[in-house]
């Protein structure tokens, strides 16, 4: 089996890698001349390159991440260069410390869910409340398994507040909902810069409820499950909509999203009545503090 380090890098890719001088001289963002006195400076004092770099005012964090992320094969996307907004941090700042964090919870998603392969790879986002980030843990998630090799898909089953069209920087002309009516053919959307990772948005339904209710979502589940091998379901708010019981009734799990003073404790509990009423497998509760 291949090893991975916190950073989820397998070892084999990072003997294979190339140095981040060589990547960042190739780049254009270093001079070999300066490459040199870094190697230099490196020596004399026992730092990393990067240490090293920074210390000389010649590389900045920016500098490095972008070598990291071409020597380990892990993608990110440049500030200003990508319709995908700032608040997916991990799709920007793949190294930052919270997104160590979101790191842990998917190694923890991974062991108690993904990596059992009777279990469908579908896992839906669940809260009581708007405002919890439920849509913002979601599409870092979606991120952070894509950079892990993952074919992943991140689907908008909030058809009365969606939010991962704008996360994404993508149309919501066409979505879930079109493709559960019939009239679109699985609008999927590959995110440019993040190879692996596709978007599904909800797009617009005033009978958002009865749509999710028919047979046809279970079936497009199960089509998408023979393709990706991670599924994440973007939820409504369950103190506003009953669709929450309909989505991971499909899905057969729940990640519980709380914020500390905003979610209510009573709304909490029955959420998780509910889940558990409908045998769903709730893999984890995480305190949200984005």
């Amino acid at each position: 089996m291949t090893q991975t380090n916190a950073f989820g890098f397998s070892s084999a890719s990072r003997l294979q890698g190339r140095s981040i001088g060589v990547i960042l001289v190739e780049s254009g963002r270093l001079s070999p001349e300066n490459a040199e006195r870094i190697l230099q400076l490196q020596k004399e004092k026992g730092l990393r390159f990067g240490d090293a770099a920074m210390q000389l005012g010649l590389l900045s964090q920016s500098d490095i991440d972008l070598a990291l992320s071409d020597q380990f094969d892990f993608p990110y996307l440049q500030a200003g260069k990508s319709n995908v907004s700032e608040e997916v941090v991990a799709a920007y700042k793949p190294f930052d410390r919270q997104i160590e964090k979101l790191r842990s919870l998917r190694s923890q998603l991974m062991l108690r869910w993904f990596e059992d392969k009777q279990n469908q790879p579908t896992l839906c986002i669940a809260g009581t409340q708007r405002g919890e980030g439920r849509s913002v843990l979601a599409a870092n998630l979606a991120v952070i398994f894509s950079q892990l090799g993952e074919k992943t898909l991140l689907i908008d089953a909030d058809m009365r507040n969606p939010r991962q069209h704008a996360l994404f920087g993508i149309s919501n002309s066409h979505g879930l909902a079109a493709a559960l009516t019939g009239r679109a053919n699985e609008p999927l959307h590959a995110i440019a810069g993040l190879p692996g990772l596709h978007i599904l948005p909800a797009g617009s339904s005033i009978n958002a409820q009865e749509l999710l209710g028919r047979p046809a979502f279970a079936q497009l589940l199960a089509e998408f499950s023979a393709v990706f091998d991670v599924i994440l379901i973007d939820t409504p708010a369950s103190s506003e909509y009953a669709d929450i019981s309909t989505i991971a009734a499909r899905t057969g799990a729940a990640l519980v999203v709380v914020r500390q003073n905003h979610s209510l404790a009573a709304e909490v509990k029955e959420l998780g009545n509910v889940l558990n009423q409908g045998s769903v497998n709730v893999v984890g509760t995480v305190l949200n503090n984005y």
